[in-house]
């Protein structure tokens, strides 16, 4: 069951407006009758759905409060867990940086093949390491291809097999 103040047509808080208005249209009629000089129970059932309107209006404005707490409280729960994850995954991605450091000092890259190395890796095209780069696409195709030979690699998707295939690997078993 869709909650009446989160129906996807309706702006949020609409039913309270709409309680109110149909409290204030009774509130005026009771008014109206009660000067009229109406009959006593005809008066009381006009109040009774009055009051009955209003403590239905409070108890959707508290179960909403309710609502908008535990979401509070799963947002802050959530943003803790994003921020543990990004604390996790940078102290990951340092160690794959430091790893791909090691392999490119073992390779004899140069600075620009290094340089070339990363962009590659990061999935960038030759147009745009060479456009990175402020070099010419067919130097940037020279340079990867140096990455390519000193690796032993055939190509782009040897380079990123290389260091990405072991961070694949299904995890263990808990």
């Amino acid at each position: 069951m869709v909650p009446l103040d989160e129906t996807p047509s309706r702006p949020a808080g609409w039913w309270v407006a709409s309680l109110a208005a149909v409290t204030l249209l009774i509130a005026v009629d009771v008014v109206e009758d009660w000067s009229e000089g109406s009959d006593p129970l005809h008066l009381a059932l006009e109040l009774a759905a009055m009051v009955t309107l209003v403590a239905v209006g409070f108890a959707m404005l508290r179960r909403r409060e309710r609502r908008i707490g535990s979401l509070t409280r799963d947002l802050s729960r959530s943003r803790e867990e994003a921020e543990r994850w990004r604390g996790e995954a940078e102290q990951a991605l340092r160690g794959l940086g430091e790893a791909i450091d090691l392999q490119f000092d073992r390779w004899e890259l140069t600075p620009a093949e290094r340089e070339v190395g990363l962009l590659l890796l990061k999935g960038l095209s030759l147009k745009e390491v060479a456009r990175a780069r402020s070099t010419s696409e067919r130097t940037a195709r020279v340079q990867a291809g140096a990455v390519y030979r000193k690796g032993g690699l055939s190509g782009r998707s040897e380079l990123s097999a290389f260091f990405l295939e072991d961070l694949l690997l299904p995890s263990r078993e808990r």
